[in-house]
């Protein structure tokens, strides 16, 4: 780790840092994973849910800033490379066979839907630690990522 004059307590600060990570891993690949379902929709829905899939990446973008940055404010490194996410991602693999609007509207709802119950869990985690920073990021996280199920899920209806 590295020094820095935080006053969270150092065994704190790695543990956050580890949680940190984790999660950036996930948000990494829910916005490619969103990406794909972007690519590639297809059906009567088609614009809406291109754009909808497309709102999403940017604001998972904008997660994955938040956590990456918030491990190098704690003294860590941030580990973000697309080799580092393969290997630690928690999320399922985005179905290849996903080709119908409601294929690619179950995936990602399900993506989203897993990936808020982490995040959910990890706001309880750093608040535990001491940390309410980043259990603060984690809270406004979550929010949007419950936006977007909600978006993702009305067109299950």
């Amino acid at each position: 780790m590295n020094q820095t004059k935080n006053d969270i307590p150092a065994p704190a600060r790695e543990a956050v840092i580890k949680i940190l990570n984790a999660r950036l891993a996930d948000s990494f690949d829910l916005m490619h994973q969103a990406k794909q379902a972007h690519w590639n929709v297809k059906g009567e829905s088609f614009i809406a849910l291109h754009k909808l899939f497309d709102e999403i990446v940017d604001d998972a973008e904008e997660y994955t800033d938040l956590l990456a940055e918030r491990v190098v404010q704690l003294g860590g490194v941030a580990e973000g490379t697309v080799h580092q996410v393969a290997q630690r991602t928690q999320l399922k693999e985005y179905p290849h066979e996903a080709h119908r609007q409601h294929d690619h509207v179950e995936a990602l709802s399900s993506a989203l839907a897993a990936y808020g119950k982490s995040v959910r869990k990890a706001i309880d985690e750093t608040d535990e630690l001491g940390d309410r920073d980043s259990a603060d990021i984690f809270t406004e996280i979550s929010r949007g990522t419950d936006k977007w199920l909600w978006f993702v899920e009305a067109h299950l209806a």
